[in-house]
C-alpha cells in the first residue's frame, strides 16, 4: 500500500508542479501592456520630432522675416529648444515611471508630482537663462516656447485621436 500511495502522491506532485508553471488566465494582458509601452515610446518620439521640426521652421521663418539681426532667430530657437527639452523630459519620465511597480499608488503619485515639479523648474531656469543671462529677445523666446508647447499639445491630441480611430 505504501508504494501505491507514493505513486499517487508523486503523480499529484507532478500535476501541482505543472499548475505552478502554467501562467494564470490573465497573463495574456502582459503582451498587450508591452505592446502599449512600445507604442507609447514611438508616439513620444514622433511628438518630439514634430516639436523639433516646428521649432526649426519657426527659426528659419524668423531669420527670413527679420533680416536685420540673427538674434531673433537664435531667441526663437532657444525658446523652441526649451519646449523640445520639456517634451523629451516628459517622455523620459513617463517611461521611467512605467518601470516602477504600480502596486504602490502613493509612490507613483509622489513620483509624478516630483517629475512635474522637475519639468517646471527646468523650464523656468532655462527661460531665465535665455532672458536674463543671454539677454535674448523676450518676444522671440516666449514665441518659440509657446509654439513648441502648442505643437506638443496638438500632436498628442490629434495623434491620440488618430490611434483611437484606427482601433
Amino acid at each position: 500500500m505504501d508504494s501505491g500511495a507514493a505513486v499517487k502522491n508523486h503523480g499529484s506532485g507532478k500535476k501541482d508542479a505543472e499548475q505552478r508553471l502554467t501562467p494564470p488566465l490573465n497573463a495574456a494582458i502582459i503582451a498587450a501592456l508591452f505592446r502599449a509601452e512600445v507604442q507609447e515610446k514611438r508616439f513620444a518620439r514622433k511628438v518630439i520630432a514634430l516639436q523639433t521640426l516646428a521649432t526649426l521652421v519657426a527659426t528659419g521663418l524668423t531669420a527670413v522675416c527679420w533680416k536685420s539681426s540673427p538674434q531673433y532667430a537664435i531667441a526663437a530657437l532657444g525658446g523652441g529648444g526649451i519646449s523640445v527639452l520639456n517634451g523629451a523630459l516628459l517622455a523620459w519620465r513617463m517611461s521611467r515611471a512605467a518601470l516602477h511597480s504600480a502596486h504602490d499608488a502613493h509612490q507613483q503619485l509622489r513620483l509624478m508630482y516630483f517629475y512635474a515639479a522637475e519639468r517646471f523648474l527646468a523650464v523656468v531656469a532655462l527661460l531665465g537663462i535665455c532672458l536674463v543671462v543671454l539677454k535674448l529677445s523676450p518676444l522671440a523666446v516666449l514665441g518659440g516656447f509657446v509654439l513648441g508647447q502648442t505643437v506638443l499639445l496638438a500632436a498628442r491630441l490629434l495623434m491620440k485621436i488618430k490611434f483611437e480611430d484606427s482601433d
